[in-house]
């Protein structure tokens, strides 16, 4: 039986994450203002027969189907919201699952860095899908686990706060989000991600 590991869903695709999707999917670029899904399973394969019963289900479009050793991870978009909760719902009957059956993500690490000097910059810039963080600018760096859970961390970030999206890390172990801006910005910002996360209700689990 799959283990649904991350069920998330966005209801609306702020325009930096959605344009930083646009930088790393392989699938059906999404825009913004779109409502999303990212489902993480394991064990990984399985994910081949949730992306099948989930567009056939209604009028969605893949962003990412990722595939890793052990989990699997999908992002559904579409301009009407129904359209994504009716396939998130196909792919919940698939399993036989709850939303509720999800893993409760776990912050494992949120740090904030202050004025960030030039050379630092330069690292995060080299790595970076999204946009810049120049010197002077504060950096904030969260980690969690599952990784899907990540995507509703930046993207509720910029609804807060005029923030910069640097980079957005949904699969693997562990999500990552890095986020760059003025500082009284990122106060803001990092405070949203961390509640986004927070908030959402699921069981106990190793992520």
């Amino acid at each position: 039986m799959a283990e649904l590991r991350c069920y998330v869903f966005i209801d609306s695709l702020q325009p930096q994450f959605a344009s930083f999707l646009g930088t790393v999917a392989q699938g059906f670029l999404p825009v913004p203002g779109q409502a999303a899904l990212f489902v993480e399973i394991a064990p990984g394969m399985d994910i081949m027969r949730v992306t099948d019963v989930a567009l056939k289900a209604t009028d969605v479009k893949p962003g990412m189907m990722i595939i890793e050793r052990v989990y699997g991870m999908l992002e559904l978009h579409a301009d009407s919201q129904a359209d994504v909760r009716q396939a998130g719902q196909a792919i919940l009957d698939m399993l036989s699952l709850k939303e509720e059956d999800r893993i409760k993500p776990e912050i494992t690490s949120s740090q904030v860095i202050r004025n960030i000097s030039d050379y630092h910059t330069q690292l995060i810039n080299r790595t970076r899908h999204g946009d810049m963080i120049i010197p002077g600018q504060s950096l904030y760096v969260m980690e969690v686990a599952p990784a899907g859970y990540a995507a509703i961390a930046a993207n509720e970030a910029e609804k807060a706060a005029n923030i910069n999206v640097l980079e957005v890390r949904a699969f693997g172990s562990f999500g990552r989000v890095y986020l760059g801006g003025e500082e009284r910005d990122i106060d803001v910002g990092y405070r949203a991600a961390e509640q986004a996360i927070e908030s959402i209700a699921g069981r106990a689990g190793r992520p």
